[in-house]
């Protein structure tokens, strides 16, 4: 902990040792104009319950998604948490945990983690999982270098329907790992296989495809990962875990690498953050993975017993030998998302998918009945999100929702089209909420 001085004397003690006369002299290298002059222009203190109405009144200006029905997603989604979640999660063992370094002092934080590795493994179809991944993005460059690794080639095909948001944190890493992006534009909401069988070269390490995509398509995943295998190169999925309820498991349709966001599986939105990135492979990459790896074993008297099995990062062995430099603990979240999955089970999870992926078409079909309004890609199929054309700005469509009391899509601009918005749709979502959308719409 950092010493501060806060007394006269503490300050000339302080002033004598650097050998100088006064505060001023110790900032002489801030400029003039950058040092504040006098006091700080702040209101005077309050006694706690003043402060209390203060923060309650600030707060009250916010609007959540628990105030205004919410259609924005792309990447952060409004899906339900059961109370099981905040019960577990808010234990002080596992609230005010951080990095499991002694085993024996962290049996239980070790086996939820061990779970939430089996769990993902399970619902991606991957041999393993790893944890302590930061959110979606930085896997997915995790997942590029780890290709770029396996393979001894530099170059990743990535599809021009992957998220910007990805694509952009893929690119730093991308520009200090010695590795060459080359996007592919897509047509028609997806990026077809024969576009990519055409881009693919002897020097592709990896092909990155986000399923569903960021405008919510499905996109032909496994004649995609077909043409990427037949030229040497690994195929590298980015998945919302709640659509595997109902989509095929990305291990079954040839995934070597499998990345996603784990927030949908009982994390708050959390005005964007923290995340929880998700990251699996087969058996045979386990060595080049990022992160740590818990393990099962047994202890001395023969007692089940939990590990890190794996620490490949640099922290852990010498620096140049390093896979990662993902340090931090995410374990919160991945037990989050643990006592979700063991909440939901199978029947629930797929019921979830299904009632976002009928939600959202049902909500798809009526925007489209509206004058000025038309579905972006009307021929891709879709999970719950879709891409909606505009004649108006799409700014001040949210702007007249919001105004109404409703959160509407995202604005984008695509190659098809100018004015745009991405609605999102999941099981929160009433027939109540979509019908009055849709009669704000129409007055928009």
């Amino acid at each position: 902990m950092a010493y501060i001085p806060n007394t006269d004397e503490d300050r000339a003690s302080m002033l004598t040792a650097l050998g100088l006369n006064s505060l001023d002299e110790l900032f002489a290298q801030i400029p003039q104009d950058l040092q504040l002059k006098g006091e700080l222009d702040i209101p005077s203190r309050l006694d706690q319950m003043s402060l209390a109405r203060h923060l309650g009144a600030l707060g009250r200006k916010n609007i959540s998604a628990e105030d205004y029905p919410c259609f924005l997603g792309a990447g952060i989604y409004d899906h339900y948490v059961p109370p099981t979640v905040g019960a577990i999660i808010g234990r002080s063992e596992f609230y005010t945990a951080y990095t499991p370094y002694q085993p024996e002092m962290s049996q239980g934080m070790l086996q939820t983690i061990y779970e939430f590795q089996t769990l993902i493994a399970e619902l991606t179809g991957m041999d393993v999982a790893n944890a302590s991944m930061y959110d979606a993005a930085t896997a997915l460059a995790e997942a590029a270098i780890m290709a770029r690794d396996l393979t001894s080639r530099n170059t990743v095909l990535v599809l021009g329907t992957v998220s910007s948001h990805y694509t952009d944190v893929l690119q730093t890493y991308a520009d200090h790992s010695g590795i060459v992006i080359s996007p592919l534009p897509g047509e028609g909401g997806i990026v077809s296989a024969d576009a990519v069988k055409a881009a693919l070269t002897p020097e592709t390490a990896a092909v990155i495809v986000q399923q569903p995509n960021f405008y919510g398509n499905l996109e032909d995943i496994e004649a995609i990962f077909r043409a990427t295998h037949e030229a040497g190169a690994l195929a590298i999925a980015s998945v919302d875990p709640v659509s595997l309820g109902l989509l095929t498991p990305p291990g079954h349709y040839g995934a070597d690498i499998v990345v996603g966001e784990g927030q949908g599986l009982g994390c708050p939105m959390g005005f964007g953050g923290p995340m929880l990135g998700l990251f699996a492979c087969r058996s045979e990459f386990m060595r080049r993975l990022p992160g740590r790896i818990v393990g099962e074993t047994k202890d001395i008297d023969g007692k089940r017993a939990y590990v890190m099995t794996l620490r490949t990062r640099e922290q852990d062995i010498r620096r140049e030998r390093a896979t990662s430099n993902i340090c931090t603990n995410e374990a919160l979240y991945a037990l989050a998302a643990t006592v979700y999955l063991a909440t939901m089970g199978k029947q629930g999870l797929r019921g979830v998918a299904e009632l976002s992926l009928q939600k959202a078409h049902y909500a798809a079909e009526q925007i489209a009945t509206v004058p000025g309004f038309e579905l972006m890609y009307p021929e891709a199929p879709f999970f719950k999100e879709f891409a909606v054309k505009t004649s108006k700005s799409p700014e001040a469509i949210n702007e007249t929702l919001l105004e109404q009391g409703i959160i509407g899509g995202l604005p984008i601009s695509t190659p098809d089209q100018d004015h745009g918005l991405l609605f999102c749709v999941t099981e929160q979502r009433t027939k109540q909420d979509i019908d009055r959308l849709v009669e704000v719409l129409k007055s928009a």
